[in-house]
């Protein structure tokens, strides 16, 4: 911290520097020192953001649109370190977790820059039935008039690449909102796609107070769509209030990770670990949850207690911290909340459970009751709760789906029937065999069922495919 300059910014609205007196502050979790501050934006900046962005015709050609992704990428790279310290002192996560988060957001951005070179227009032949003419039908797809875009804080870059990204691949003009705990990254990364070439209205970060902007950003006549990643509370609440606009929305997670009784327990026990402390816990796709068969589960749990007890967690900034912060008291205090009610439940304690502000130490407890609120509810910390199932596959499913989300999963066995059943039943978006459920590639389609999303999916490709508009012609040869 002492060598940071505290970066009191302005909004980037077109490439502009929009400024005004009321202020946010954003503040280190680890200490709870200022390190930034951004603007109140007004109605009236969010009006004037989303007016500039639909009046502004982007003609990069596909061969533009490569360029500047590319060379995004690089100046990712270039400002690794910079990127770094800041996503670390604004989220709390460790220096080892938001390296690697520059690293995700760098493959958003080169797999955007490739993706957005291959022609994706279809063609039909329709002399194929009886009825059918000696004619083709056509598709092309078109940008959309401006797209509305709210991030979360857990993830200040990575999230906000994988909405900005397909939006530069499909030619779209967009306003982002970044998260009032996290907004530092999201302007830096502004500055740097503007480096890279992007025509600055094709790119606007708005920042503020939810209460007060967020409704203009969901109902602005000059936006055709809102793309979410975020709780289910806000989501539903997007859902309802956006209306007749089209939505993406990728929403919370209470994902398992499933151990099965001929699983490499050792294995195991090390996905479930890193699984539920990557990111300080803080991901939607973290093991929040693991269901593993009773036959197996007194070895299980002493694997997973060595392995959580192996975990450094400290000062975020210390290149030794396996894991930071959580991204406020107020979180920690949550955690330690539900912990406490799943112990007095009867769950054991075999670890952890210790706080100090906003540290909250990787936390084992065993024998959990699958109707605790630790697990009933997406718990977005680093506790490792284990509910100990019946040696039933079907059992097993019933339990996994109990709860209202259905984003991912992760299986431990080698069983093919197993496996066969688990991609069946289990009422998820993503399924993955001997890996924990958050796993996938940037460009891979993403996201949940139930109250995890409406179904549609995220991932680079999917998401260029929400971001345009399908006009189809036919012409007569």
């Amino acid at each position: 911290m002492s060598n940071f300059h505290i970066r009191h910014e302005a909004m980037r609205i077109a490439g502009q520097r929009v400024d005004n007196d009321r202020r946010i502050e954003v503040r280190y979790p680890y200490t709870n020192e200022v390190i930034g501050s951004v603007p109140c934006a007004t109605v009236e900046d969010v009006r004037h953001a989303f007016r500039t962005a639909a009046d502004y015709q982007p003609a990069l050609s596909r061969y533009d649109r490569h360029r500047i992704l590319q060379r995004t990428a690089e100046l990712l790279m270039a400002h690794k370190e910079e990127l770094s310290d800041l996503i670390t002192l604004e989220a709390g996560i460790s220096k080892k977790d938001s390296l690697y988060e520059v690293t995700r957001a760098y493959d958003v951005f080169m797999l955007s820059g490739l993706l957005c070179l291959q022609d994706d227009a279809e063609v039909f032949s329709c002399d194929i039935t009886p009825n059918g003419q000696k004619r083709k039908i056509y598709t092309m797809r078109s940008p959309l008039r401006a797209i509305a875009a709210i991030t979360p804080f857990n993830h200040p870059l990575n999230q906000v690449a994988h909405k900005i990204a397909p939006s530069i691949a499909t030619n779209n003009c967009m306003v982002l909102k970044p998260s009032e705990k996290t907004p530092l990254t999201a302007l830096l990364l502004a500055d740097l796609l503007y480096e890279a070439g992007l025509p600055p209205a094709m790119f606007s970060v708005i920042t503020g107070d939810p209460a007060e902007i967020c409704d203009e950003m969901l109902t602005s006549e000059h936006s055709d769509m809102i793309t979410f990643t975020g709780g289910v509370e806000i989501g539903k609440y997007i859902a309802g209030k956006a209306v007749y606009k089209r939505q993406l929305l990728e929403l919370g997670g209470n994902d398992p990770l499933i151990v099965m009784e001929d699983a490499d327990l050792d294995r195991a026990a090390t996905l479930a670990v890193n699984g539920a402390t990557k990111n300080s816990g803080q991901r939607c796709t973290a093991v929040k949850r693991i269901l593993v068969v009773e036959s197996v589960a007194d070895r299980f749990v002493e694997l997973v207690t060595e392995k959580a007890k192996a975990i450094r967690c400290g000062d975020p900034m210390s290149p030794d911290s396996d894991m930071g912060t959580v991204i406020d008291e107020e979180a920690a205090m949550l955690f330690e909340r539900r912990v406490n009610l799943a112990l007095e439940a009867g769950a054991e304690l075999k670890y952890g459970h210790q706080r100090n502000g906003a540290l909250y130490g990787p936390t084992v407890i065993d024998r959990v009751p699958p109707e605790a609120e630790v697990v009933l509810q997406e718990t977005f910390g680093p506790v490792i709760p284990i509910i100990r199932c019946p040696d039933d596959i079907e059992q097993v499913i019933q339990i996994s789906n109990s709860t209202a989300y259905g984003l991912s999963s992760g299986i431990c066995t080698d069983n093919l029937k197993y496996i066969t059943r688990f991609i069946e039943g289990l009422q998820v978006g993503t399924v993955n065999v001997w890996e924990v459920p958050g796993y996938r590639i940037e460009m891979s389609p993403f996201g949940g069922i139930k109250d995890s999303g409406l179904g549609y999916k995220e991932g680079v490709l999917e998401a260029m495919k929400h971001y345009t508009n399908l006009k189809t012609y036919s012409l007569p040869w």
